[in-house]
């Protein structure tokens, strides 16, 4: 009688290590091939859970890991401003190209961190060799601290994490020289429509408009929330049409201006003439709206492709915000004398 053939033990593979040092399994490929974005405690974790379990890492699996994926993770949100999300990824796509990189693309359908932990993950496995987050959540899971920790991260005023780098305008700066340009012409008050409250850009630009009106003595009105979208500037532009003294708008996006704009002028209210309106973002548009928009300036292009030269920069840290300049056009003139 021939006795059964007894099935080998399984081996051990690279998740069973993972779930016993408590890490990612990105983080035991990374910690195997000696890369520097591995803390010395997790790598020890990670050799401890290896020698426990005996753990073979394949010869030919190394080698392969071991090589650069030579690909950028760039992580947008799809509701976001068109123009702001084509010229971002235009600017990545370019730097990345001419240093011989390819872009991988994770868009997220709203402002959630499961949907961005989800995308993170998603770059991670590919083998990013660094990502470009232009997403601006507020709050940062640990998850996400552990992705960005392990894997070279740039944000464009979006997530922020213990270890990302951070590059673009300072944007409580960009409130403040749009609402003190209004001041300055002579304007005793200046509204405002904000972006969406869970948008650090927004909080902060608010920010910004609140303290330039607090130094000047003004009491600040209660701000009009939009979501960036023309749309949502029309609406409140109908609601701002219908309060007379109303001499100065702060939009917090040239989208939302332009959308005031028109609320206005349907309202039979002038703009610069009756009111001044003044934006942030300096798209290719603003200089082509009726009359031509005074907005803050935003490179979106330029910020993409800095942010790729930050990555592979191979710098610890680093990162940079820029002073935001305004550019003076017709949306904006002194209040008409009485």
């Amino acid at each position: 009688m021939t006795k059964a053939t007894e099935r080998p033990a399984r081996q051990p593979s690279m998740a069973d290590v993972a779930r016993t040092a408590g890490v990612s399994a990105q983080t035991v490929s990374r910690a195997l091939r000696d890369s520097p974005n591995v803390n010395p405690e997790t790598k020890k974790r990670v050799l401890a859970a290896v020698e426990q379990l005996g753990y073979r890492f394949n010869a030919a699996a190394k080698m392969l890991s071991s090589g650069r994926s030579h690909t950028i993770g760039l992580v947008l949100l799809q509701s976001g401003g068109y123009y702001s999300r084509s010229a971002v990824t235009a600017g990545v796509e370019a730097a990345a190209g001419e240093a011989g990189y390819a872009v991988s693309i994770a868009t997220i359908a709203g402002l959630d961190t499961g949907l961005m932990e989800r995308s993170l993950s998603k770059l991670a496995d590919q083998g990013v060799d660094g990502i470009v987050i232009a997403v601006p959540l507020i709050s940062v899971t640990q998850k996400m601290e552990d992705i960005t920790r392990d894997i070279p991260t740039v944000t464009l005023d979006g997530s922020r994490t213990a270890s990302a780098r951070v590059l673009g305008i300072d944007q409580k700066e960009a409130g403040r020289i749009a609402t003190q340009h209004l001041l300055d012409l002579g304007h005793h008050q200046v509204w405002h429509v904000s972006g969406p409250d869970e948008w650090i850009e927004a909080r902060q630009r608010r920010q910004g408009w609140q303290e330039c009106l607090a130094a000047a003595g003004v009491a600040a009105p209660p701000p009009l929330e939009g979501d960036w979208s023309p749309d949502s500037g029309y609406r409140q532009g109908q609601v701002l049409a219908m309060i007379p003294d109303v001499t100065a708008v702060f939009a917090a996006s040239d989208e939302m201006a332009f959308g005031v704009i028109r609320a206005l002028r349907e309202r039979g209210r002038s703009v610069p003439d009756d009111v001044s309106i003044v934006s942030v973002d300096d798209i290719a548009l603003a200089a082509y709206c009726s009359p031509p928009l005074t907005t803050v300036r935003q490179d979106f292009y330029r910020s993409g492709a800095a942010a790729v030269a930050l990555l592979l920069d191979g710098a610890a840290d680093g990162g940079s915000l820029v002073t935001a300049s305004l550019s003076v056009r017709a949306s904006t003139a002194p209040p008409r004398v009485s």
